[in-house]
């Protein structure tokens, strides 16, 4: 079931980002930095599905509707998992 307070991947890219600054600035306490962790996790793991996604109906939409896989630089890296 997806979060419906993302809205879409450009926000959660924009949010994601904005948390990994304030992360680094290091003026939070333990109970802000854990919840905006678990936050941007769920992020993430938005983006990267919806990152998926995109790869998926890459590899169908072809120049003549013939399955092929997507260029290397799309497939997935081993160590993402």
């Amino acid at each position: 079931m997806a979060d419906p307070s993302i809205r879409d991947f450009e926000a959660a890219i924009a949010e994601l980002d904005g948390i990994v600054k304030k992360l680094e600035e290091g003026d939070l306490s333990l109970e802000q930095s854990l919840a905006l962790y678990e936050r941007g996790v769920q992020l993430s793991r938005f983006c990267h599905a919806k990152l998926e996604d995109a790869e998926r109906r890459i590899e169908i939409l072809t120049d003549r509707g013939e399955l092929k896989p997507a260029p290397a630089s799309l497939q997935p890296d081993d160590t993402d998992r």
